[in-house]
């Protein structure tokens, strides 16, 4: 068993970290809101810290899942001094290719090791405990966290080196911003059509047109319901590293610059904090 350090519990690394525990690896924790790290440590098994520091001393590995690339750096540079030779830094924070590279290079001169390593599954797959990881590093600091992560994840890949997992996360937010707008407008067909739309999803769901979105979240988005899983205002924010990326790298992003203005359509609507198949809201507007 593991000794580790779990910076952030919010809706993923909470029940990351409960799952860590459960498993019986020493968990310490530390939350920017200390009430909802008092909350974490009522129902499971480990120790709370007022500092990024404490939680991090004699760790093996600390794990982070925060905000933003701004989160990140803080954390790592609380983390760091306080962490022995050998310790690894795991960041699950959906953040910047550029920053997965400067930290690996700033773990390697303290003789820390160092993943970039996000998530997908949401928070129904950090509850469950089966979110798939995607890691950017080195193959033997991969191969000593991978055993630890079982915890909470179904599914781990090693892409390439550091960076790679972040990249390999905006690949994945490609993805569903094309399957939820394409999904979102046929709902909308087939309700202005006046289809059944149970029996439409019951009759394409098994061929070519299948996805988790639509297994998953059709029914929700033709009630009008959005309070399941990962807010708009993250998916602008993830979508705005890939569109960043982009530039770089000279990818031509199309779909992805249309779609991510439609999320920006719904923020306007009031709907910051519903979840990414809340693009069928706008199409459902009354017309002005």
């Amino acid at each position: 068993m593991a000794k580790t350090a779990f910076i952030g519990l919010g809706v993923m690394g909470g029940p990351m970290a409960g799952h860590l525990a459960r498993a019986g690896h020493v968990v310490s924790v530390f939350n920017r809101t200390e009430e909802k790290a008092r909350d974490w440590a009522q129902k499971n098994e480990g120790r709370t810290y007022s500092t990024v520091a404490g939680a991090a001393e004699g760790a093996d590995i600390v794990f982070a899942c925060v905000g933003a690339d701004r989160d990140v750096r803080e954390v790592f540079e609380a983390a760091a001094p306080a962490m022995r030779k050998g310790a690894i830094f795991v960041d699950h924070t959906t953040a910047s290719a550029g920053l997965a590279r400067e930290l690996a290079e700033r773990a390697e001169e303290r003789g820390l090791g160092f993943l970039d390593a996000p998530v997908s599954g949401g928070q129904a797959g950090a509850e469950t405990g089966r979110l798939t990881v995607m890691a950017g590093g080195a193959p033997g600091v991969f191969a000593e966290v991978e055993p630890v992560m079982r915890a909470y994840a179904a599914n781990m890949t090693l892409i390439g080196p550091a960076g790679s997992g972040q990249l390999a996360k905006m690949v994945n937010q490609i993805c569903i911003a094309g399957v939820v707008q394409g999904l979102a407008e046929a709902l909308h067909f087939a309700k202005r059509a006046d289809l059944d739309a149970e029996k439409v999803i019951a009759a394409i769901s098994k061929g070519a047109a299948q996805s988790w979105q639509m297994e998953n979240r059709w029914k929700t988005m033709v009630d009008g319901k959005f309070d399941f899983g990962f807010a708009v205002d993250w998916m602008r924010k993830d979508l705005g590293l890939v569109l960043e990326e982009a530039e770089l790298n000279g990818a031509q992003l199309e779909l992805t610059r249309l779609v991510d203005g439609f999320y920006a359509d719904v923020q306007a609507m009031g709907g910051k904090r519903w979840d990414t198949s809340s693009l069928i809201a706008r199409l459902e507007r009354p017309p002005r």
